[in-house]
């Protein structure tokens, strides 16, 4: 192509024009092979190039930079597809100058055959006109402080915002260093940041730093600053320009935000009212402030629950009584403090009252007035300790949450000479919001923690004995406060023939829900055992109740709150007479048996099934346990600590018992405290006995002849031996019970019969038989010839029963011995 088309050669440019008008751009039309077919009279005024020149060349010669083939395929790839390109280029003029352009490519179009671009380009920048003056106000006048320092960083020129910010005159700051005139704002950081610009020629942006100024000596400010390096024609640095904005608001909502967040972390960190208080208290100083109180009601800090003054249901005119809870100060020993922690505070800043605690708005009191009437009369002592230690400010912020009061927190200045103000408030208000709701949630678990440690102390034995046949110890540890408060319980239980029955269990989960079903359970075992079942049948009983109070809780639609989730239990009774030990365990772990040469071992047990899962059996089993046997039953939060399994524990367990001579008392606090040395998340229950043996002299027995002669002879035996105990008194008692329990025998069971009398610390008269009938007391009438046997047994007794054993039954009387 050698000439260029028709309407292209003759566009005339019209000069600059209007910053946004297109009619002067160079244009020109490229074809596919990036050879010039048109060429403009604004592109020849615009590169110096005449069209008989260039058309008909390729463009690549145009440039001023080499050819970038991957930048051009996407250039060309794109307005194929219907999109046009703008971008910046390099190309060169006529007469060798290189310069920087907006070039805009069209989408393609044809020419014939000939796929085309049309180009239009104008330069990059075109300068705005700006009279001196203009340019003169808009440095001197704009809101942000500029300055122009030479290379010895001295002033060479400021504007009128920077003269106001620092506070210092134009005059007195030129020729002179920053660090001479304002040596409180940083000026040896911002210095050694200018002679990095120097020496480096790279710009330091938005550096920000508190001071103080001249402006505003009472006051820190924040600033934002940024660095420049001034260069010359010959691109040498011949001096800095610095730019200043004083973003105070911004940097205080920042520090602000921070301080918030830093409390949410610091603050609450344990469920204990005073130390949530005093981490208030700690907090703010000295950040925030140099003396803080935090005062907080008297039923906030008791267990007890709710007083008149925690709700907006207090009556307004009444006093409250509040209690210091927390005190903090940058003075060591907290000088300024009239009242110290846990005493009694009967103070309220004036001309405030208790209406302040229950709905007022913080307290703010920018200028504190030692001299003021309302002071000096309200409490003069407090008055002279503001003069004696300058405290000149005060914020007063109720402490509030969900709608309950539990306090007033107070932040007062002295050494830091700023006064609070509104925005202090803000920050007060958020600081004491966050430990209110601490405070409170503390309040309410101390509270229900204390409900389930005292449920559960007064669900426990309170006195164990365990009469004659053992020495018994104990040891109950409460879980610590995070894990709460555990379903652990033990019990000794007097069984009949001098027999002692010993139980322990573990209910599963924790809090009051747990400490209700441990009495529960303990109820139903005490129960079951007066009832002298064995330990398999009483373990199977006790599951049965389980299933069934669970039953009737999923009826009631709280399955979802079922108190039994699960429980453990091992009972066992022990016969000081035989020396045997019969047992069964539903889930717990087995007990730890001392023998008198101090071997100890754990005896081997079926496990059982914990209680609540029904459908299978418990299986009872017999050891005998020597005379001075240790004999001890455990919760498995005694052998499964933070740092052990089980197999563990109960190795030290062993272990620690090897102690069997120390008093039963000291042994059960030594074994508690070598394993659980520190709290741990589940409670902790050990019962350790020492079995004793009844001595052969205390009990007499003898067999029953199936003839009522043999009653005779039997009442006299009777009554012979329990003289030679002497216990005459008992002696009349004996013999009619005596008379009436083996007749009965002769007529009503199956042999073989027996008698056997125990002096224990009851006197106990058995007699034995082969017969599985229970016995039943009867109120025969005046015309019955007979019935009133049982009847004046119970009358003349303490109480009697029947227990069952594998041959047979045994009836049962016990006299109280005086």
């Amino acid at each position: 192509m050698e000439s260029a088309p028709e309407g292209f050669a003759s566009a005339t440019p019209q000069g600059p024009g209007d910053l946004f008008d297109a009619s002067t751009d160079a244009a020109a039309v490229i074809s596919e092979h990036g050879i010039v077919v048109g060429w403009t009279h604004s592109a020849e005024t615009f590169l110096g190039h005449a069209a008989r020149d260039v058309v008909g060349a390729s463009a690549a010669r145009l440039l001023a930079v080499p050819e970038d083939p991957v930048r051009l395929a996407g250039v060309v790839q794109r307005c194929r597809a219907g999109n046009g390109w703008s971008g910046q280029v390099a190309v060169r003029h006529r007469d060798g100058r290189s310069l920087e352009i907006q070039l805009r490519v069209s989408a393609s179009f044809r020419v014939g055959a000939t796929e085309c671009f049309l180009l239009s380009a104008r330069a990059q920048r075109q300068r705005w006109p700006m009279g001196q003056s203009v340019l003169d106000g808009f440095l001197t006048r704009a809101p942000v402080g500029m300055a122009v320092m030479d290379t010895d960083l001295r002033y060479v020129w400021l504007n009128d915002t920077l003269e106001r910010f620092g506070g210092v005159p134009r005059d007195a700051r030129l020729g002179r260093r920053l660090s001479e005139l304002l040596p409180g704002l940083q000026a040896e950081a911002l210095e050694s940041l200018m002679r990095k610009v120097i020496a480096s020629g790279m710009p330091v942006t938005d550096y920000e730093y508190v001071g103080w100024s001249w402006a505003d000596p009472h006051r820190q400010h924040a600033y934002s600053t940024s660095f420049f390096p001034l260069v010359d024609a010959d691109d040498a640095i011949t001096g800095v320009c610095y730019m200043v904005q004083d973003v105070t608001d911004r940097w205080n909502a920042r520090q602000l935000l921070t301080m918030v967040n830093q409390a949410g972390t610091s603050i609450g960190t344990t469920l204990d009212v005073m130390q949530t208080a005093q981490e208030l208290a700690d907090f703010a100083v000295p950040r925030f402030a140099d003396f803080v109180v935090v005062d907080l009601l008297e039923p906030v800090l008791s267990t007890d629950g709710h007083g008149a003054w925690l709700t907006d249901a207090g009556p307004a005119h009444a006093r409250p009584v509040l209690r210091r809870a927390a005190l903090r100060s940058v003075r060591e020993g907290t000088p300024e403090a009239i009242v110290r922690i846990g005493e009694r505070v009967e103070f309220i800043p004036p001309p405030h009252g208790g209406h302040l605690l229950l709905n007022g708005e913080p307290l703010l009191i920018p200028v504190l007035d030692p001299c003021d009437q309302l002071w000096v009369a309200r409490d003069p002592e407090r008055t002279e300790r503001m003069r004696a230690y300058g405290m000149h400010s005060l914020i007063a912020v109720p402490m509030r949450a969900r709608n309950t009061a539990l306090g007033l927190a107070t932040f007062v200045r002295s050494l830091n000479p700023v006064s609070f103000g509104p925005d202090d408030v803000l920050l007060a208000r958020e600081l004491v919001a966050r430990a209110a709701v601490c405070v409170d949630n503390a309040r309410r678990y101390t509270r229900e923690h204390a409900a389930a440690i005292t449920l559960q102390r007064s669900l426990l034995p309170p006195a164990l004995h365990g009469g004659t046949a053992l020495e018994v110890a104990s040891s109950y540890l409460p879980a610590d406060p995070s894990g709460g408060v555990g379903g652990d319980w033990f019990d000794v239980i007097p069984l009949s023939g001098a027999r002692v029955g010993l139980v322990i269990g573990d209910v599963v989960g924790h809090g009051i829900s747990a400490a209700a079903s441990m009495g529960r359970l303990r109820t139903a075992v005490q129960t079951l055992a007066a009832m002298e079942m064995s330990p398999d049948d009483l373990l199977a009983h006790l599951d049965d109740l389980v299933l069934r109070l669970s039953d009737e809780e999923a009826a009631a639609g709280t399955a979802g709150r079922s108190t039994f989730i699960g429980a453990t239990c091992l009972y066992a009774v022990y016969d000081p007479v035989s020396r045997r030990c019969a047992l069964a365990r539903a889930g717990h772990p087995p007990p730890v048996v001392v023998a008198p040469d101090g071997h100890a071992y754990f005896p081997e047990i079926p496990a059982g099934p914990p209680l609540g899962l029904g459908g299978m059996a418990f299986e009872a089993t017999e050891i005998e346990l020597p005379e001075d046997s240790l004999f001890g039953l455990y919760t498995n939060g005694l052998i499964v600590g933070r740092d052990q399994d089980v197999e563990r524990g109960m190795s030290r367990l062993k272990e620690v018992l090897d102690h069997t001579g120390d008093d039963l008392d000291t042994l059960c606090t030594f074994v508690v405290r070598q394993l659980v040395p520190v709290p741990q998340p589940d409670d902790i229950a050990l019962l350790l006995t020492r079995t004793h043996t009844l001595a052969a002299d205390r009990v007499a027995s003898w067999d029953i002849r199936p003839d009522p002669a043999a009653v005779g002879t039997l009442r006299a035996l009777a009554t012979r031996q329990v003289e030679e105990w002497g216990l005459t008194e008992l002696a009349m008692t004996t013999e009619l019970v005596v008379s009436e329990l083996v007749t009965n025998a002769i007529r009503y069971a199956a042999t073989p019969l027996r008698l056997r009398l125990l002096r224990d610390a009851r006197l106990t008269c058995e007699v034995s038989d082969a017969s599985s009938t229970a016995p039943r007391l009867r109120h025969a009438r005046s015309t019955d010839e007979g019935g009133r046997g049982l009847f004046l047994v119970a009358q003349l007794t303490q109480r009697w029963g029947a227990r069952y054993t594998g041959e047979g039954k045994i009836i049962w009387a016990d006299q109280e011995i005086l």
